[in-house]
């Protein structure tokens, strides 16, 4: 018999050991390699972009969720990594790897240089200044024409490759468990941030920062580790995006790309990481394929989707996993 629990106790979903976790995650990946098996080349390629979109989301979620920092510039660092792989594959080379390097180092140098001022601010404040600095970025995408090709875009982009020198990858099924087996590393890789030391020590901060900073921590110093980590990530999330779309444009750094990676956290549950990315895929979905079938109406569509992600599942998608625990009685 379970034991009683009393009112003022608060409930927590039973955590999943290690093997169970990664038994889970194993099938996960399983049933998604099977995608182009049996789905047609668009549908494919819209799992692709949602792919990407969600390792966006996982990125941001490492802010917002574990480390407390709400934060609307994550199209920052994501659309840097984007024009970054363009730019190697269109000037050095389409060499896959190459490509993801170079994009993540970029949007880990750009959170490096955003978040000496970002970190040093907290709630609101942080929130409104990370979305000047990501403004300020993406209006300079637009005007810096010798680079990035300012409102028409980066063109000319070539398909990427899997060897120096080899052939371009055109398939889309093979572009897609490319960027499956990718996101699956930068997932794991925050994964395994969050659960650390370092990942605990970033939820301290989030909880009490006062109390983390009496016990000796550098708060600032964490901070801005976990926002180097996040951008980095976002980099990658690009490069991905590059992989799918061979196409760059400011939009791709505009406060909407910021705006449904937020919407894909609060609707998956902030913290839950495999939360983020169902709450991206619910984005993407809405946004790639009903969107068009309405007429364009895909944004009020999400509108009533974060209303009803509010009001039924407070928590987000993670939250169900709470709503058990409560419901078998889980001290």
């Amino acid at each position: 018999m379970a034991a009683p629990v009393s009112a003022g106790t608060r409930l927590q979903p039973q955590p999943l050991d290690p093997p169970a976790r990664l038994r889970w995650y194993g099938v996960v990946v399983v049933a998604l390699a099977f995608v182009p098996f049996v789905a047609p080349a668009d549908v494919a390629a819209t799992a692709t972009r949602i792919l990407a979109l969600a390792l966006l989301a996982v990125s941001l979620d490492l802010l917002v969720g574990v480390g407390g920092m709400p934060s609307l510039g994550q199209a920052a660092p994501f659309g840097v990594g984007v024009y970054a792989a363009g730019l190697t594959a269109r000037e050095l080379t389409p060499f896959a790897p190459v490509q993801v390097l170079v994009a993540v180092a970029a949007g880990a140098l750009l959170s490096a240089l955003l978040g000496w001022l970002v970190v040093r601010s907290r709630g609101t404040y942080l929130l409104m200044l990370s979305l000047a600095l990501a403004e300020l970025v993406h209006t300079l995408a637009g005007k810096w024409d010798a680079l990035t090709g300012g409102t028409n875009g980066l063109v000319g982009v070539p398909a990427l490759t899997f060897a120096p020198g080899g052939e371009p990858v055109r398939l889309a099924g093979l572009v897609y468990w490319w960027v499956l087996a990718v996101a699956v590393v930068g997932f794991l890789v925050v994964v395994v941030v969050s659960r650390s030391a370092f990942g605990r020590s970033l939820r301290g901060i989030r909880d009490n920062e006062a109390r983390m900073s009496s016990l000796g921590y550098s708060t600032f110093r964490v901070k801005y580790t976990a926002f180097v980590i996040s951008g980095a990530v976002a980099g990658l999330a690009g490069a991905l995006w590059m992989a799918q779309t061979r196409f760059a444009s400011p939009e791709d750094l505009g406060f909407h790309v910021s705006a449904f990676a937020l919407l894909a956290v609060v609707i998956g549950g902030r913290g839950s990481l495999w939360g983020a990315v169902l709450g991206a895929a619910l984005v993407g979905v809405i946004r790639d394929e009903f969107g068009p079938q309405l007429g364009g109406r895909g944004p009020l569509l999400l509108g009533i989707a974060f209303i009803a992600a509010v009001y039924l599942l407070p928590h987000g998608f993670a939250g169900l996993r709470l709503r058990r625990a409560r419901t078998q009685g889980h001290p």
